[in-house]
């Protein structure tokens, strides 16, 4: 057990490094910007494809975000702003949303971006493979439909406040129809060769070492993107990432490229800026997924004996360094519509052993599948274990690939693993699809993949997402009471992740996703 004297060190000492790191929190100052030179990204690990419409892992909406583009882009504060609509209108009954989209537009294979694409992309393509497009389109939209060559118009069923948070880049990347209409979607040749509408172009992608954009000549933005190309650098190995900074071989290490313990050293050096800005939208929510077909898992007492078995402020502290807030549900206390009037689980051992012995656990060995995202994952694995075991609980740790845990989590062959989901401006998006039972859905492991199932979540859920803004937190607030009881996952932290960079960099945090739409407007002194 570790013991409270470790602990403390331990946490001091995090805390310590925290503060370090907090005099170089922010955004370099902005200055005349400058044309060309080339950025050198730190991204790991590598994604698994970056065909942004069949997958939204973190790495590969690092580099997607800047190869393909949606409707709409995001200040910090959530407000939408122009990308490839120009302008939009809402009915006033709310139910049509009439987008016109930007003249001259193409794809970097110069074929035309027109109405037709939209419609396409968001009636046909991501209505089949996106698990947040997915339950958005059925329950909310009409009808999708061309009213001219630019111009696109949403007919919902009823009004859907979070409308226009949907059209974040990962989660409605415009897909050319010309290159996907009547192929099979996943085995598509395009997916090893993205071809979107972003400032930067797929150069080459060189399997273990980096994923090489160039400068799209034919961007609609006048005279962007600045820089002249992207290197995405996959370094294996933390510590090798951290020197690779150190030594100026590349300029950015993007939220997670280097363990959060070794943040703190490096923005005390000269030149180096530290900032948890860019992660509004996504509000990143990190829990213990649970497969609830698996025996005593699907047992509520087991799961909340197994919630108090976790120290999660040691997690906070000592794994993360101090970043992040412990989270009481599924809301994130960043997002709108959360309630801490929940049930709650302090870490308390004693509890913990007489919930999974009322809960019948007759010592089965639970399997942990690793999320293979680096030594701090890998340390909370670790610590989740030790919890476990210290209140009778077998656990064996399964250590896998990222396209192994892409694979394993999609088709539900797992007991518990890691995931850290984005909660995307709004409960309706980023929320409800991992509870909802209409989302348990093989394909994909950002969907309701431990397949919990309760009619009263659903139809809460259902119901706050269309009802009038004043009524919509008493139901928020009732559906977080309701999975406070039911513990479909285990909920552990409102992540924080620093992106540390050179402050020669510019400008690669203008937006509510930072990094995943860096490449407008990001250039170098």
């Amino acid at each position: 057990m570790i013991s409270a004297k470790l602990r403390a060190v331990l946490a001091g000492t995090a805390l310590a490094l925290l503060a370090g790191a907090a005099h170089a929190q922010g955004t370099p100052s902005a200055g005349t910007p400058k044309r060309g030179g080339a950025l050198q990204v730190v991204v790991t690990p590598e994604p698994p494809m970056l065909m942004q419409g069949l997958n939204q892992n973190g790495p590969t909406n690092m580099i997607a975000g800047n190869i393909y583009e949606s409707l709409l882009r995001y200040d910090d504060k959530l407000q939408p702003q122009p990308s490839l609509a120009e302008s939009w209108e809402v009915s006033p009954d709310e139910k049509a949303y009439t987008f016109r989209l930007k003249e001259g537009v193409k794809f970097h294979d110069g074929k035309p971006f027109t109405a037709d694409d939209v419609v396409f992309t968001m009636d046909k393509f991501l209505r089949e493979v996106h698990p947040r497009w997915r339950p958005i389109v059925n329950a909310q939209v009409e009808k999708i439909e061309k009213v001219d060559d630019r111009t696109v118009r949403f007919t919902l069923k009823q009004p859907f406040g979070p409308f226009l948070l949907a059209h974040e880049v990962a989660s409605a990347p415009m897909i050319p129809k010309h290159i996907y209409e009547g192929t099979d979607y996943r085995a598509n040749p395009a997916n090893n060769t993205p071809i979107g509408t972003g400032p930067m172009k797929f150069k080459e992608w060189r399997k273990g070492s980096f994923v090489h954009l160039v400068r799209n000549e034919d961007y609609h933005v006048k005279d962007r993107p600045y820089l002249d190309e992207i290197y995405f650098q996959f370094i294996p190995d933390a510590a090798a990432r951290a020197v690779a900074f150190e030594t100026g071989k590349v300029d950015v290490l993007t939220g997670g490229a280097i363990e959060i313990f070794d943040v703190a050293r490096l923005a005390k050096q000269p030149n180096v800026c530290v900032t948890t800005k860019g992660w509004e939208m996504f509000a990143p929510h990190a829990w213990v997924t649970i497969n609830h077909r698996n025996g005593i898992l699907g047992n509520k007492t087991f799961r909340q004996g197994l919630m108090h078995a976790i120290d999660r402020e040691f997690g906070r502290e000592v794994v993360w360094s101090g970043y992040g807030k412990l989270p009481t549900g599924p809301i994130s206390s960043k997002t709108k519509f959360y309630s801490g009037d929940v049930k709650t689980y302090d870490y308390n051992p004693a509890k913990a052993k007489e919930l999974i012995k009322q809960s019948g656990y007759k010592g089965e060995t639970i399997r942990f599948l690793a999320l293979p995202y680096g030594e701090t994952w890998s340390r909370w694995g670790e610590a989740l274990k030790q919890n476990f075991e210290e209140v009778g609980v077998k656990v064996e740790i399964v250590s896998t690939d990222v396209p192994g845990w892409t694979q394993r989590t999609s088709n539900f062959d797992f007991d518990m693993t890691f995931n850290f989901l984005y909660q995307l401006g709004d409960p309706a998006i980023g929320v409800a699809r991992s509870y909802i039972s209409s989302n348990i859905v093989k394909g994909n492991p950002f969907g309701n993949v431990g397949g919990y199932s309760n009619p009263e979540v659903d139809r809460l859920f259902a119901e706050a997402a269309n009802a009038p803004a004043e009524k919509r937190q008493e139901l928020y607030t009732k559906v977080q009471q309701l999975l406070a009881e039911d513990l479909p996952v285990l909920w552990l932290l409102e992540l924080d992740f620093p992106t540390v960079s050179r402050c020669n960099v510019k400008d690669i945090t203008t937006t509510a996703i930072g990094i995943n739409d860096a490449a407008r407007n990001a250039w170098k002194q």
